[in-house]
């Protein structure tokens, strides 16, 4: 008879390969849980992030701020041969009420315009609301390509006036961009967005879907770095 210890199975060195494999795979598990749990909360954050700042498109563009303030100042948008395009005559409309309600003694015009064009959207801009009773030495014109450039050559004239408050007028899904860049330029801004802008349903929900992706990105690293990254 052999004694009990025969009937012990021998640990091979197999044996303590797989355990070592065990050992080490467990904090590995662990390690991608870990990464994959972080990179769902990154992705959570920035939703939460960018839906707020949809929220905030869509509420802006539903408030009127209008109050006494040092100017207008009204975005461009396309004009053809100096007729203002439907979207921008909308805005005018806009500042020519606001005009009667004697809120601003100054109102600031924008926009540039395209190779070829004869006016530029400020001069059409002008135009339309001298036609329609504001008077032309009450209106002042700036240039710029973009609303960026366009804030802040208003920010500008404003300041050289000894200005600082304005009431910005454009479209509803534009209105909090217009105000945060104007913040950012150091201006106290104001929205009083257009009710009748040609751009609503699909059309103004599409736009306002761009606006906070746009904001989310400049709320960050700031307007001016954003412009200068996209052109």
């Amino acid at each position: 008879m052999t004694d009990g210890s025969t009937d012990e199975l021998p640990v091979t060195a197999g044996g303590d390969t797989e355990e070592h494999d065990v050992i080490v795979a467990a904090p590995r598990r662990r390690w991608v849980k870990r990464v994959v749990l972080g990179v769902l909360a990154v992705v959570a954050l920035t939703a939460v992030y960018y839906a707020t700042n949809l929220w905030l498109v869509h509420r802006t563009g539903n408030s009127d701020q209008a109050r006494p303030v040092d100017a207008i100042v009204v975005m461009g948008a396309a004009q053809y041969d100096g007729t203002p395009s439907p979207q921008l005559a909308a805005r005018l409309d806009h500042v020519v009420d606001l005009w009667e309600q004697g809120l601003a003694p100054t109102v600031i015009t924008s926009g540039g315009n395209q190779p070829g064009d004869r006016f530029t959207e400020a001069e059409a801009s002008a135009n339309y609301l001298v036609d329609r009773g504001v008077p032309a030495d009450a209106i002042q014109e700036v240039g710029g390509t973009t609303s960026y450039d366009s804030l802040r050559l208003a920010r500008d004239l404003l300041w050289s006036q000894g200005a600082q408050s304005v009431l910005l007028v454009s479209d509803p899904f534009h209105s909090l961009r217009i105000r945060l860049v104007a913040q950012e330029l150091g201006l106290t801004a104001y929205v009083s967005p257009t009710r009748t802008s040609p751009v609503q349903g699909a059309g103004r929900l599409w736009h306002e879907v761009k606006e906070a992706a746009g904001i989310s990105v400049g709320r960050i690293i700031g307007f001016d770095r954003l412009l200068r990254i996209t052109g």
